[in-house]
């Protein structure tokens, strides 16, 4: 590469790698996923072997570690209290009140940490220079970046979390019609179920830099990866959830149940994991 000659890695329009060389010898990594949660970027010197990484300003670090805790405890309660309201529903007689509340608490939770993560992808460090250096800009809570994979694949997650709240807060109805049911409470489900799935698939695009890959020494790549996994899982649901008109009965509860608890524990354990990926 010459000087400031750079070399682009992604997914269709997206760009989550860029590697280029700096003015003063040697190269320069930036990946958004490393940047967004970690405030990093990697440079390798003239003559060196290996990499090391540069930092953000401990300002935009303190800023990216505190949007990541609330994000990492917020999809850990949300998927904890999402598996318990499935519990809830296949073990015991408790009312279907009794769930649904325990659902809405829950989603109440994952969005808060689906926005969080937007707010953390808006307030990620840029890379603005062919410098080996991160720049910070001041703090905004919302943006409009439909050309950043990250930004989209937040973007997306946070407006799943939005959906899956009207589907709950739709479960509170008492005596509708299989027809209501379908379109009040199992048409937000489906509809928020496949934007995870988006989200999920942007992410992994992102991490993998647009080609399949298994990057198990990677823990943000576990993240991903088990987050996707709960994804499936919670459409797996959404799909059984289905009430048949010419019965009146979903069309499997049990699965519908299963699906929802292992499902929201992908969600807790990856928020578990989410805690360590921070700067």
């Amino acid at each position: 590469m010459r000087n400031s000659e750079e070399c682009a890695e992604g997914a269709g329009p997206f760009i989550s790698r860029l590697t280029w060389r700096l003015e003063e010898g040697g190269t320069a990594v930036w990946e958004s996923r490393a940047a967004r949660k970690r405030g990093t970027l990697a440079v390798r010197p003239a003559g060196a072997t290996e990499s090391s990484a540069r930092r953000a300003g401990a300002a935009a670090l303190d800023r990216l570690r505190r949007l990541n805790g609330v994000a990492a405890v917020s999809f850990t309660a949300g998927g904890t209290l999402f598996a318990l309201g499935a519990a809830l529903a296949q073990f015991t007689a408790e009312r279907p009140i009794t769930s649904a509340t325990v659902y809405f608490i829950g989603g109440v939770f994952f969005t808060l940490g689906g926005y969080a993560s937007l707010v953390q992808a808006i307030n990620a460090p840029r890379r603005e220079s062919t410098a080996g250096a991160l720049a910070t800009h001041h703090f905004r809570w919302w943006s409009y970046e439909p050309g950043r994979i990250d930004w989209l694949s937040t973007f997306v997650l946070f407006a799943g979390t939005l959906v899956f709240g009207v589907n709950l807060l739709d479960s509170f109805l008492q005596g509708l019609t299989t027809q209501q049911l379908n379109r009040l409470v199992w048409t937000p489900d489906i509809i928020g179920c496949l934007l995870f799935l988006i989200s999920g698939h942007l992410a992994i695009a992102e991490i993998c830099h647009g080609r399949p890959c298994i990057h198990r020494r990677s823990l943000g790549w576990w993240i991903v990866a088990v987050n996707q996994l709960g994804s499936v899982l919670f459409m797996v649901s959404a799909v059984a959830a289905f009430t048949r008109p010419e019965t009146g009965s979903q069309i499997s509860v049990a699965v519908a149940n299963w699906g929802t608890l292992t499902g929201a524990l992908c969600f807790a354990v990856a928020g578990v994991l989410q805690a360590f990926e921070r700067p």
